[in-house]
């Protein structure tokens, strides 16, 4: 039981304990003192409730034993309103009960056995319009019951969807930050290692390897929490582009320059980090599998959208013969998570060009 269910069963027990109490405060504005078979019904009724209902939340849903303990509470409250009729609002806060204690589809019966009990109670079953009173009465009960239910259902849903959202984000932000940190590390590191005996080369390469290790912790703390990407928190994004293809030039020595076009403006947090992690899987992907001898990243502003170009020199690919990857998937899904599109092209030999669009309004 969750949360949000637990708060709602507190509720409707809330409510059961609310209507004894009006009901016995109108038994006493009209009594003045109740009858004493009146008042053992009604603490039967609260003591029953709260030992084997309230008590006992690990056994709500089960057909066995919540069966019995409503049938003895529905028998309870009949005794009770044929001691003293002005106690039949108590059946406002027994008629959620069914839906509380048992398990759908018993909970729909559990409901019209309550409702037949509030007839025999009062007496209605003698009426001949009873039949009629009493198909309205279910039926009503049962709607209500298959709408909550519904409500439930698409709680349940929304709160899968949402799991698997946060589960595909997280995915994601370890590909832009941990998945690329490390690829670059190893990268350093075996550079350093082929640099051998050269000290002040392999010196220069762990320097790097160290660079990276601590801005991608950075980054990775940065993504946990949830928060828009390190380079873009003190920087617009232009700077932060800047930086990042400066950071990659030093650890790739592959030459990586940053044209800007239009007016550069504000952007929304999310759509601002969309487009740099574009940049940065673009870039990553130039290192490991292009070969380039440069990369072009083009940020243009326009009036109703902003582009983020990405192309590299490299040995390009065949889209038809090779799968994206998870790095283009990702790219992809954060691009439409903010209204964009990503297309790639590429042929054999004739290098990559990444296009990411993302409408202004």
């Amino acid at each position: 039981m969750d949360v949000w269910e637990a708060r709602w069963v507190r509720a409707f027990h809330l409510l059961y304990y609310a209507c004894l109490a009006l009901g016995l405060i109108l038994s006493i504005g009209e009594h003045k003192s109740p009858a004493p078979m009146t008042l053992v019904v009604l603490a039967s009724l609260a003591g029953w409730h709260w030992f084997f209902i309230v008590r006992r939340p690990h056994l709500l849903g089960r057909l066995r034993p919540m069966a019995l303990h409503l049938a003895v509470l529905c028998a309870l409250y009949v005794a009770l309103v044929l001691t003293d009729r002005s106690l039949d609002v108590v059946i406002f806060g027994l008629m959620p009960q069914p839906y509380v204690m048992l398990p759908i589809p018993w909970s729909y019966a559990g409901a019209v056995a309550t409702i037949l009990c509030t007839f025999a109670a009062r007496g209605y079953l003698d009426d001949p319009d009873v039949l009629w009173r009493l198909a309205g009465s279910c039926g009503l009960v049962v709607a209500i019951g298959m709408f909550l239910t519904y409500v439930l259902r698409q709680s349940e849903q929304t709160k899968a969807l949402g799991v698997l959202e946060e589960r595909a984000r997280l995915a994601r932000e370890i590909h832009d930050t941990i998945a690329q940190g490390l690829s670059g590390i190893i990268t350093q590191l075996e550079a350093a290692e082929q640099a051998m005996p050269d000290v002040p080369a392999v010196r220069r390469r762990i320097a790097l390897a160290k660079e990276l290790a601590r801005d991608n912790l950075q980054e990775a703390r940065r993504s946990v929490d949830a928060l828009r990407p390190g380079p873009l928190r003190d920087a617009r994004l232009d700077a932060a582009l800047a930086q990042v293809a400066e950071r990659w030039s030093r650890t790739s020595e592959v030459a990586a320059t940053v044209t800007v076009e239009g007016t550069p403006r504000p952007l929304p947090g999310e759509v601002g980090a969309t487009l740099l992690r574009a940049a940065q899987e673009g870039l990553s992907n130039a290192a490991k599998h292009a070969r380039a001898g440069r990369v072009a990243i083009t940020l243009t502003y326009m009036d109703d959208e902003v582009t983020l170009d990405v192309f590299d020199d490299g040995k390009g690919f065949d889209p038809a013969a090779r799968g994206s990857g998870y790095g283009l998937a990702a790219m992809r899904e954060r691009a439409r998570g903010v209204g964009g599109t990503l297309t790639v092209e590429t042929a054999p030999g004739e290098g990559t060009a990444l296009c990411l669009r993302i409408p202004s309004s």
